[in-house]
């Protein structure tokens, strides 16, 4: 892609894309039944988007992500965090 399609979309959104890839990158091979990891990609993903996660609201997103089988992904937490 070019770099400049990127600096747009950096603009437009205020997210910085090397963050998004970084945050991508770990996805890939990170363990989401551990508590741990699932919380460091909430807050990670929180801090990207500019939207503070509660404790409870937090809890939820894991407990809901590891017990219930739910797929981490970029999109299932922004959905998650836009219900509060």
């Amino acid at each position: 892609m070019d770099n400049g399609f990127f600096k747009n979309i950096e603009k437009k959104t205020g997210v910085n894309m090397k963050e998004i890839f970084e945050l991508a990158n770990s996805l890939q091979h990170a363990n989401f039944k551990d508590p741990d990891t699932v919380r460091n990609v909430i807050q990670k993903v929180s801090r990207i988007a500019g939207k503070p996660v509660s404790k409870d609201l937090e809890d939820q997103i894991v407990q809901s992500i590891i017990k219930d089988g739910k797929q981490l992904d970029f999109n299932t937490i922004t959905k998650m965090m836009n219900k509060k």
